[in-house]
């Protein structure tokens, strides 16, 4: 299992549907293809995950992203689809912490800047951390006043709003470690728009190289 903190940086695109942006994506230099796993207009089934994770298998990480979902779910979809990654979004209880611990997965929490758990929540549990907005994957906007108000010990994802238009001036001013981007970069919801991905990936990677992360 690849850790996170091996990669210098992380660009994530969210919401892939299909194998085939899904390759197209991996080989224009994405470090993460996310598989929404819950209720969403970019959901994919198991068979597809499992289907993505599998052809892009060594080129990128697939994460599955869950939303408020069952234990026993989670542990039954990460099993099934050997995602590299699990991104949880709502409460991460322990016994599913537990169990995620035993499986061959890096763990992504998913904080919400403006919940109560985002000053609360103990990261050191987890591998890295995505900071989004209040409405996750709705493409807005929105304050990053209380990121930098908070110091985490893992790997900081950012989130929200996210576009090749203003993707270098967050990972030039917030100086996170990962970028998540789904609405940014599509034609409609989970159709990617691939010049638009590009794009994306190649403003992030300039960003962070001006950081000296290559």
């Amino acid at each position: 299992m690849i850790e996170f903190a091996a990669r210098e940086h992380f660009i994530k695109i969210c919401g892939v549907t299909t194998v085939q942006d899904a390759r197209a994506i991996a080989d224009l230099g994405a470090s993460s293809v996310g598989l929404i796993l819950s209720d969403s207009k970019r959901r994919v089934s198991i068979g597809t995950a499992a289907s993505i994770a599998d052809e892009i298998r060594g080129t990128a990480l697939s994460t599955g992203v869950v939303r408020n979902e069952a234990s026993e779910f989670v542990i039954d979809a990460v099993t099934a689809t050997r995602v590299d990654a699990v991104q949880v979004h709502g409460p991460l209880r322990d016994d599913l912490l537990r169990e995620l611990r035993q499986l061959p997965v890096l763990i992504i929490k998913a904080l919400g800047i403006a919940d109560v758990e985002f000053f609360d929540f103990d990261e050191s549990s987890v591998d890295a951390v995505l900071i989004d907005g209040p409405s996750p994957g709705s493409g807005e906007l929105h304050s990053w006043q209380a990121m930098e108000a908070r110091n985490f010990c893992v790997p900081v994802i950012a989130a929200g709003g996210l576009t090749a238009d203003n993707v270098a001036e967050v990972i030039l001013s917030l100086r996170p470690w990962g970028v998540d981007v789904a609405t940014g970069v599509e034609a409609s919801p989970g159709v990617k728009d691939l010049t638009r991905v590009s794009d994306f990936i190649r403003t992030a990677r300039q960003a962070f190289s001006e950081r000296g992360m290559q």
